[in-house]
């Protein structure tokens, strides 16, 4: 499998969509997943074998993200199950909170479609824990 595979990316979209999902595919090997009730957005990037799933909490000014911020991202019992935590430079001394997964994909089969399914899910579910955790730190 290469970075390109498109009917890989195209089974994908088609999968989501029947679920429910709103789809969009805004550059190559990426989808853009909406929780259509929620309006919440995940970015899915197809790399060879392996979805990765971002989910963006916040941006917020660099200095936000203080030692005790990160100690409660970081933390075992943060209520965040199944996602992690990543920063991401946003430019202009501002810093993106973001919540992430991903899965390997083998032959796109029925284990395949239940894995990306429950990726999308837990992030829907790790975002509500991520919002009390950092609290109004995007206010």
């Amino acid at each position: 499998m290469t970075a390109t595979t498109s009917p890989q990316l195209g089974h994908i979209h088609a999968l989501l969509a029947e679920n429910g999902y709103e789809v969009s595919e805004p550059a190559a090997d990426t989808l853009r997943v909406e929780e259509v009730e929620s309006g919440v957005a995940v970015q899915a990037i197809l790399q060879g074998d392996i979805m990765f799933f971002s989910l963006t909490c916040t941006v917020v000014p660099r200095a936000a993200i203080t030692v005790e911020i990160m100690a409660r991202m970081l933390a075992a019992d943060n209520g965040i199950s199944t996602s992690y935590f990543q920063l991401y430079d946003a430019g202009a001394g501002r810093v993106a909170v973001t919540l992430n997964n991903f899965c390997k994909l083998q032959d796109m089969g029925a284990e395949d479609e239940d894995d990306i399914l429950s990726c999308i899910h837990f992030l829907m579910v790790d975002v509500m824990s991520a919002r009390r955790l950092l609290g109004d730190l995007g206010k």
